[in-house]
């Protein structure tokens, strides 16, 4: 059985930082490529970073470009998100999901599709940007 859940969200003020994490259980975690996404009922779901099964390779929107970073510890079965200068658009529940499928990073671009067979989700960490 798969286990995935993220942790770390929270109040912080627009142009704060937060640091997301997501723990992973029940598979082979560095056999899996990782992804962020966000989801608000006015924006829908949408990807925010992408990282590889070694954590060689990594991808960003431009929405976040420069602003969010994703690492990966694989001994620890975890991956990070930290995020910069967050603005109140981007306040939303954060999502921890795995990629197991070819163009794993092209479904977080929207270029590719994303498999639902292919993923295991948490249940995601609220992050309210707010002055």
């Amino acid at each position: 059985q798969v286990q995935v859940m993220e942790s770390g969200g929270g109040l912080v003020q627009p142009g704060g930082s937060l640091n997301l994490s997501c723990s992973v259980s029940g598979l082979t975690f560095g056999g899996s490529a990782m992804g962020w996404f966000r989801q608000t009922p006015e924006n829908g779901r949408e990807g925010v970073s992408c990282i590889s099964y070694s954590g060689g390779s990594t991808y960003y929107p431009d929405s976040v470009k420069g602003r969010f970073l994703i690492s990966r510890d694989n001994a620890k079965n975890t991956v990070f998100l930290q995020m910069k200068n967050l603005k109140t658009e981007e306040a939303a529940v954060y999502y921890c999901t795995t990629l197991a499928q070819r163009r794993y990073c092209a479904a977080v671009a929207g270029t590719g599709a994303l498999k639902d067979e292919f993923t295991h989700w948490g249940q995601g960490t609220q992050v309210t940007v707010s002055s």
